[in-house]
């Protein structure tokens, strides 16, 4: 039952030592970088659960903030009367109040920031008016740290929201590595490991067949010398040739008498 969930789980390669060499490098790549996105994601989700701590608190100050805004405005338009509007419409000329984005680098991942920028060139132009003037501004220092409190609430959501779905990321590829790649790899390795035994085991067997396929063949051929041997003292009256044997051919170097040749 083993067999065929091994060979679903595992790569269609050819069993060679070079393609055994090149998977056990991709198994200890994929086994570092497992260990990598494993430190990523717990990084990630500390660096999360900070930030919904933080959100926590911002949103219940931000709910403080609203309501000291909300009774400082009713009182601005209890003292200014009808003509608050128009006051501070007219008053305005250039926003106070921008916004800069920039982004936090936490372990390679992007995370945007919006920092508030307040100008305070117009903080004091309705200090003057003799109705409802310190009331208005005092409103508006409110509204300022109410505006930078929501401001800050929306970066941390915003980086809230990100962090979120790079976890799912992050946590999905280190399940697909931990649960998919690697056994794939292991299971691959241990297939044409196997092979390569088989083979190993297969070549043996081949050589012990031809040595005693020579060895059978040398006991044939000695047979076959002897029963010639036997013919032949059978075809010579029953005394037997002292010897068969193939002469060395001889060295003309070494022989001294040559006998006389006539032309």
């Amino acid at each position: 039952n083993s067999c065929p969930k091994m060979s679903e789980n595992r790569l269609a390669i050819f069993p060679t030592r070079m393609a055994l060499q090149g998977l056990k490098q991709k198994y200890a790549a994929a086994s570092k970088g497992h260990d990598l996105l494993k430190k990523k994601a717990d990084a990630l989700t500390m660096r999360f659960r900070q930030i919904l701590k933080k959100i926590k608190d911002k949103k219940e100050d931000m709910g403080k903030y609203m309501k000291a805004a909300s009774f400082s405005l009713a009182s601005a338009k209890y003292t200014a009367g009808d003509n608050l509007n128009h006051m501070v419409i007219e008053t305005v000329d250039q926003p106070t109040f921008k916004l800069k984005m920039g982004t936090d680098n936490v372990v390679g991942v992007m995370l945007p920031v919006f920092e508030p920028l307040v100008e305070s060139t117009q903080q004091k132009d309705l200090a003057g008016l003799s109705k409802g003037g310190q009331r208005i501004n005092k409103t508006r220092e409110v509204y300022m740290k109410a505006l930078e409190a929501l401001v800050e609430l929306a970066s941390l959501q915003t980086t809230f929201v990100t962090l979120d779905e790079v976890i799912k990321i992050t946590n999905r590829r280190v399940n697909a590595i931990e649960h998919v790649v690697k056994p794939r790899l292991a299971n691959t390795i241990k297939y044409i490991l196997s092979e390569l035994d088989e083979m190993e085991r297969e070549e043996f067997f081949r050589l012990k067949k031809v040595q005693n396929k020579k060895k059978r063949d040398l006991e044939i051929m000695k047979a076959n010398i002897q029963a010639e041997v036997a013919a032949r003292a059978a075809k010579n009256g029953g005394v037997a040739p002292k010897s068969i044997a193939v002469e060395a051919p001889s060295n003309m170097l070494s022989q001294s008498d040559d006998q006389d040749l006539l032309f």
